[in-house]
């Protein structure tokens, strides 16, 4: 497609990353639009007008019940049509931290069989028993087909901010699935790429998954947040060391639009 792919990044009350989201889709050449879920369900806006949806961060409707759980039933029971849809249509969905409890409550992941509303794992209280805010070292599994993972061949570095990000899958036959079908598409790791404890794997997720996506890779969670690193200035220690000018989460963005520049 020859104009910018669009972007709708999904508002609703406690939902407080969207900004970040759209900046980091702008950067990465996509025309994103903040659009509250309401204006879809009261068929204001359409999601189908849209190539990408982004399900930001922050803590919705207050993480009551748990996090994620209320929006991924408002999703579910009011938007279900849309969604199934947009996803038949090959395009795009990425949830991050909050927007990846919301993905994995609603069961849009991990998606096995392409069926999108059926739970098959789960995000759920830190090892640590406390809100995790701090930086981590991610490795991009190869064997993935994540269109948003693409082509990162180092170790990124993104900051993380949950206090529910444990990954637990339902079971072993799950966990297998995962790992059979390359939908484990970044995992905890230290700056030399190598697996380890806290605060490397920073909430206890099983086998260090900090992300995964559907059987396609069009469909992609992670509790990170890339869109909290896309400039250099955003690091934190940007004035004593030398950096790129592009953060490294900035990549993850760039192949989603570059995607829909191809493929859509």
């Amino acid at each position: 497609m020859s104009e910018k792919p669009r972007v709708l990044v999904l508002l609703a009350a406690g939902i407080n990353r969207d900004g970040d989201a759209q900046n980091a889709f702008t950067l990465a050449g996509g025309d994103a639009e903040r659009v509250h879920i309401n204006d879809l369900v009261d068929g204001r806006k359409k999601l189908r007008d849209y190539q990408i949806l982004m399900l930001p961060g922050g803590f919705s409707f207050g993480d009551d019940i748990a996090s994620g759980k209320v929006l991924a039933n408002k999703l579910k029971y009011k938007l279900k049509d849309d969604l199934l849809e947009f996803v038949g249509d090959g395009k795009l969905v990425l949830g991050v931290c909050n927007g990846f409890q919301v993905m994995v409550k609603l069961g849009i992941l991990p998606g096995f069989d392409g069926d999108y509303m059926r739970q098959d794992v789960t995000l759920t209280h830190n090892d640590s028993g406390k809100f995790e805010d701090r930086w981590v070292h991610l490795k991009v599994n190869p064997q993935s087909n994540c269109i948003f993972t693409r082509g990162i061949e180092k170790v990124i570095y993104v900051p993380i901010c949950h206090g529910e990000g444990k990954f637990i899958p339902k079971d072993d036959a799950a966990l297998a699935r995962l790992r059979q079908n390359g939908q484990v598409a970044v995992e905890y790791v230290d700056e030399h790429g190598a697996h380890g404890g806290y605060p490397i794997n920073p909430n206890g997720s099983v086998e260090h998954i900090a992300g995964i996506c559907d059987e396609t890779g069009r469909v992609f969670g992670m509790m990170p947040h890339p869109e909290n690193y896309v400039v250099r200035t955003q690091h934190p220690r940007w004035t004593r060391e030398q950096l790129s000018d592009e953060g490294d989460g900035l990549a993850i963005f760039k192949n989603a639009v570059d995607y829909v520049r191809e493929e859509l």
